[in-house]
């Protein structure tokens, strides 16, 4: 776990959105991609809505919502110090409110437990405790190693959601059948988008957005496919129109509820 803050040499200056955010990140530590910016698109937030995010580490997800939806409120819940540090610098630096908490989601800030929120979002780390070679840096290992189960992170959020608001999780495509095991009888119009790195290709990533207390039938989308060309040629950007409309543009992610 990273505890100490970050020095100003440990740290890069990034771009996400086209460069609408400024965004420091830790050299070495966990570093963000596309998964927030997509997990942000997905959440179909509207302004004076209220989001909170589970595990925001340096907050990009929520910062990428805040720059497409402005006036919406934005709460995040970090248990690593010095990322909960990292991401109110990047609010401030940004100009987006952004309040952000420090806590373990199983055991929530007293003042957390009794608010209720529209939406909740979360990007849980992909891998199981046994799975791969551990990462070196404690912050990334600790951002990216499941230490909770996805069950306790549905049930986090889904406590912290209003009555029929949504959840949305970004999550691996191999850890579908947990996420589903979590929202059973507790959410529906469950809709799952796989996410594909190219057309034809399996899809490597899901995005699951459900409606707390719902009853509605699961739907389960085409893939969105992020790159262009079949297959990997060129040192440049391929994306297809839609994925550079929501990565570089800031648009929301269609997806059918």
């Amino acid at each position: 776990m990273q505890v100490a803050p970050f020095s100003p040499d440990e740290l890069t200056e990034d771009g996400f959105l086209g460069g609408r955010l400024r965004i420091a990140q830790p050299r070495a530590g966990y570093r963000a991609a596309m998964d927030p910016v997509l997990l942000a698109a997905a959440c179909h937030a509207r302004p004076g809505q209220s989001v909170l995010e589970l595990g925001c580490g340096a907050g990009v997800a929520s910062l990428c919502l805040g720059c497409r939806v402005p006036g919406v409120a934005l709460t995040g819940l970090e248990l690593q110090p010095a990322y909960a540090a990292l991401a109110r610098e990047n609010a401030a630096r940004n100009g987006i409110a952004f309040e952000v908490m420090e806590g373990d989601l199983s055991r929530m800030p007293p003042d957390l437990r009794a608010r209720s929120f529209d939406h909740v979002i979360a990007n849980p780390p992909y891998f199981g405790a046994s799975d791969g070679t551990p990462a070196t840096d404690a912050g990334r290992e600790r951002a990216q190693r499941e230490a909770t189960p996805i069950s306790d992170w549905i049930d986090a959020g889904l406590k912290r959601l209003k009555p029929e608001g949504w959840i949305t999780i970004i999550q691996q495509a191999d850890r579908l059948g947990d996420l589903l095991d979590g929202l059973k009888s507790r959410a529906g119009a469950t809709t799952i988008l796989p996410i594909a790195p190219r057309e034809g290709r399996a899809a490597r990533r899901v995005i699951v957005t459900a409606r707390k207390g719902a009853k509605t039938p699961l739907k389960l989308l085409a893939p969105f496919v992020l790159h262009a060309e079949p297959a990997h040629s060129r040192d440049a950007e391929d994306l297809t129109n839609i994925a550079r409309a929501i990565l570089r543009d800031a648009q929301i992610l269609p997806i059918e509820r």
